[in-house]
């Protein structure tokens, strides 16, 4: 069963679906879901919250602040501390619900999600088990590129736009922004070759767009993630238990190879083979073989 809810986040109102299992009684275990950077709950997280429901786990899948229904201006902003404590948050409202067991709650973060997670149970010890699937810590995207081998010029011209997009704002010309995605697959290609390519058509097409999903960003997204990182004190989620589901063909795996190194443990890289990292938002085989690694990790750990 699916539920509108809301809950407050750092001041703003968050708008989020609660998913709870058809069968059994509560209370159960549950999972905060969290998009990845520019998604939606209705896109990748409310799939994963959905399956995850049919396992047996109460599930709460949000839109982070800025974005989709959410509260705050501007809208699109990616705003890192926002973001971790957007996970403390739904946690906090897991624990008032009577369907939730609070000494049972898990965190299930996707792409950037997964990045904000790990920073987010680092520091909240209510968090028992921490999962991801394509985790990445999404400022070392902007820093280093989805591959890790961004010429440093490229971010360094970032920040400089960024800014004198605070300059402009200041002096009244309204939010500044830039495209995120470009207008066709071609150019997709040749801005990000193959992992361009696929997050244009998750994005950008039928196959998952969605009109609430954000394809501007605020510049000054940007300095706020010059200093961000997710990974920074990962191994302080030790000794609760931290997965990583990973597409053996994504290029972002070496930041789920970093975390994983960072990390005390218990911890688990788990590749997913053939899976490239934006397979796992929707695809089959792909989706349904992490989900029975995820079941089998949080049954494990929550109960």
């Amino acid at each position: 069963m699916k539920t509108d809810v809301t809950f407050p986040s750092n001041g703003l109102r968050l708008t989020a679906h609660l998913h709870t299992p058809d069968t059994g009684t509560g209370p159960w275990p549950a999972l905060v879901v969290g998009h990845p950077g520019t998604g939606v709950k209705e896109q990748a997280s409310g799939l994963y919250a959905r399956r995850m429901a049919e396992q047996g786990f109460v599930t709460l899948a949000y839109d982070a602040a800025y974005q989709g229904e959410s509260e705050g201006e501007p809208r699109g902003l990616e705003d890192p501390a926002q973001r971790v404590e957007d996970f403390k948050a739904a946690v906090s409202f897991l624990t008032t619900r009577e369907e939730v067991d609070p000494e049972r709650i898990g965190v299930l973060g996707i792409c950037a999600s997964g990045g904000y997670s790990m920073a987010a149970a680092a520091g909240d010890h209510r968090i028992k088990a921490v999962g991801t699937v394509s985790p990445v810590d999404v400022a070392r995207q902007f820093r280093l590129g989805a591959d890790g081998t961004q010429d440093p010029a490229v971010f360094q011209g970032m920040l400089d736009a960024a800014a004198a997009a605070r300059t402009a704002e200041a002096r009244g010309e309204g939010p500044q922004t830039f495209q995120l995605f470009p207008d066709t697959v071609e150019q997709a290609r040749e801005l990000g070759g193959q992992h361009g390519v696929e997050g244009f058509e998750y994005y950008c097409t039928a196959r998952a767009q969605h009109p609430r999903s954000a394809k501007l960003l605020p510049w000054s997204s940007v300095d706020r993630l010059a200093f961000f990182d997710a990974f920074r004190f990962v191994g302080l989620i030790a000794p609760r238990p931290l997965l990583l589901v990973v597409g053996r063909e994504a290029v972002t795996s070496w930041m789920a190879v970093e975390a994983f190194q960072g990390a005390r443990g218990p911890k688990e890289l788990h590749w997913i083979d053939g899976a490239s990292h934006v397979d796992l938002y929707d695809r089959e085989p792909h989706v349904g073989a992490a989900v029975e690694k995820l079941t089998s990790f949080y049954r494990a750990h929550l109960g």
